[in-house]
């Protein structure tokens, strides 16, 4: 994950640190340690000034990425950890877990402010909209699901994957959510309405994880079945199959 800056990548290991290495120079900056498992995932604050890192063993943390020094502990998951997210203004993180539950964090007391419960599955990833208002998890129970941020009240359930669902991401002018499904698809929903507008088809194996092109005209698909398929939003065709990967595709940004 790069910073904002894009002066830092931060990476996430199971030899249970998070690293931090120097874009300039292609050296490592920093060494995170403190988890005592596992580390999934690692995310930069949108300011740069944190990290927030998911691990097995349950908790999120945070680092200071001046003084690379860890300045929290979010704890109350009751199970893995899988993905974390800091909504567009920083104030709040947003954590999933297999403990089937996403929970909401105030970054700057490091106290649990909500938990969004009703997945029957573990919870796979979760995603904050661009204004901050909605919040998108994806779990394995085959469904997505629309969380008000204000309330932590459920707003929607988009059903229509018949596999697990492992990814989901908001068009960067929220209209639209893309998700990611062991289906073998890539499903577009209309966040007004909670309606599937959109199937794309084409993946021969799991769908690991999907993003939206900056300007929202492309999507990226990631899959086991070794390939990047990009798709154009307005036909919904794809519109490219990058075919160069030896072994499953597991994740994917844009420039």
């Amino acid at each position: 994950m790069f910073s904002p800056d894009g002066k830092l990548v931060a990476s996430a290991s199971f030899d249970q640190t998070v690293r931090l290495w120097d874009t300039s120079t292609g050296k490592q900056c920093g060494d995170l340690e403190g988890h005592t498992a596992g580390v999934r995932s690692v995310v930069f604050s949108p300011d740069g000034k944190l990290v927030a890192s998911t691990s097995f063993d349950r908790t999120v943390r945070l680092w200071d990425t001046s003084t690379r020094k860890q300045c929290g502990a979010l704890e109350g998951h009751t199970d893995w950890v899988r993905s974390a997210v800091f909504s567009p203004d920083g104030m709040l993180v947003a954590s999933a877990s297999d403990d089937r539950t996403v929970r909401l964090w105030d970054t700057s007391t490091r106290k649990q402010c909500e938990v969004l419960e009703s997945h029957p599955g573990w919870v796979w990833s979760v995603v904050f909209s661009p204004d901050g208002k909605l919040v998108a998890s994806a779990s394995d129970d085959k469904t997505v699901r629309l969380w008000d941020t204000s309330t932590g009240k459920q707003c929607c359930v988009l059903e229509g994957h018949t596999g697990i669902v492992s990814s989901a991401v908001f068009s960067p002018d929220a209209k639209l959510v893309a998700s990611a499904s062991f289906d073998r698809t890539v499903r577009l929903w209309d966040t007004s309405t909670g309606k599937q507008c959109g199937a794309l088809e084409g993946h021969t194996e799991a769908v690991h994880s999907v993003m939206f092109s900056p300007d929202g005209t492309l999507i990226a698909s990631v899959s086991h079945d070794k390939t990047v398929r990009l798709w154009d939003i307005s036909t919904a065709k794809q519109g490219g199959d990058l075919e160069d990967h030896t072994a499953g595709v597991y994740s994917v940004v844009f420039s």
